[in-house]
């Protein structure tokens, strides 16, 4: 075996026949100098979050900020919680109305006549949703959701007068059109009070308050079945008229407590002053700074459309 080997048995590198660049040596004043620069770095570092926490303000401290926030969530997610918790009743109480006689009053059980009324609620419900969308943005989600739930609470109450089966085949069709515009509409409100790591827990508990309606729609309608023989009026007619009324109570409610976008908070009915709106848009801002909306363009309204993760996404929820 060759003796002119770079490291020997005892792993000791033979440095005298070395003929590479000469290595590289630390002694104490080395790593002092390294454990300064690293300490510099840190220090010139410490000042980045100062401008990119979105819980640094110059005004307000930190639990001043949570106040603040948890004052928009009693306001905004509550109200918007409760609107869907009404827009789900209003759309699943065939069954409960089936129950209650209208399958034999209206004939449904003739051919695939229920199952019809209830299909075409969403056609409309889905093709309607993007418009809808860009009509909360130019009217103020405070007038236009207020408004949709007025109109689909009348809707509502209509379907307890019909006599036919296709009369109560065109309402379901409006009604899919009316409540398309309630959820996208709120997702997108939501969107644009609460930055990119708060707005998923609003996400949840808008979602979670609207499902409540899973638990007590049923309780609900079954009470109103107790109305039948009212005004010569049948137990299921009942359900549908008294939770019309419910829906159009809930949209004076909303008229008055529903927020609309943060560049306009403080004009809300008893909400955030000046200072403390300026101070949302300053947190949405540091976010992703989007909290003043661009002009509207269909180039840009419909250039999500091109990626295909919402396209798989969309296939997935299927």
């Amino acid at each position: 075996m060759s003796q002119n080997r770079l490291y020997p048995d005892d792993l000791s590198p033979d440095l005298s026949e070395y003929v590479g660049p000469p290595p590289i040596m630390f002694d104490e004043t080395d790593k002092k100098i390294s454990d300064e620069s690293v300490k510099s770095s840190h220090e010139l570092n410490a000042d980045l979050p100062a401008a990119r926490d979105i819980d640094n303000d110059p005004v307000y401290s930190y639990k001043e900020q949570r106040a603040i926030i948890h004052r928009v969530d009693r306001r905004l997610v509550v109200t918007c919680g409760l609107i869907y918790c009404f827009s789900l009743i209003d759309r699943g109480n065939l069954g409960s109305a089936s129950i209650a006689g209208m399958t034999d009053d209206l004939n449904l059980g003739i051919e695939f006549r229920y199952s019809i009324i209830v299909l075409v609620f969403f056609p409309t419900y889905v093709l309607f949703q993007p418009p809808a969308t860009v009509a909360s943005r130019k009217l103020g989600p405070r007038v236009f959701l207020a408004t949709i739930c007025l109109l689909w609470g009348a809707t509502e109450i209509g379907f307890g007068f019909v006599q036919k089966w296709t009369d109560m085949l065109g309402l379901r069709v409006l009604l899919g059109i009316l409540e398309a515009g309630l959820y996208p509409s709120v997702v997108y409100l939501l969107a644009t009070w609460y930055s990119r790591y708060d707005v998923g827990k609003r996400y949840c508990a808008f979602y979670v308050i609207g499902c409540l309606s899973l638990a007590f729609g049923g309780i609900l309608a079954y009470g109103l079945m107790q109305m039948d023989g009212i005004q010569g009026k049948e137990g299921w007619r009942w359900i549908f008229i008294m939770e019309g009324v419910f829906t159009c109570g809930a949209s004076f409610f909303a008229y008055f407590f529903l927020v609309d976008f943060p560049d306009k908070a403080d004009q809300s009915w008893r909400f955030l002053n000046t200072d403390e709106r300026d101070f949302i848009v300053r947190r949405i801002n540091k976010d992703r700074d989007d909290a003043i909306p661009e002009p509207f363009t269909i180039k840009r309204f419909l250039k999500p459309a091109l990626d295909i993760k919402l396209w798989i996404l969309a296939l997935i929820s299927l």
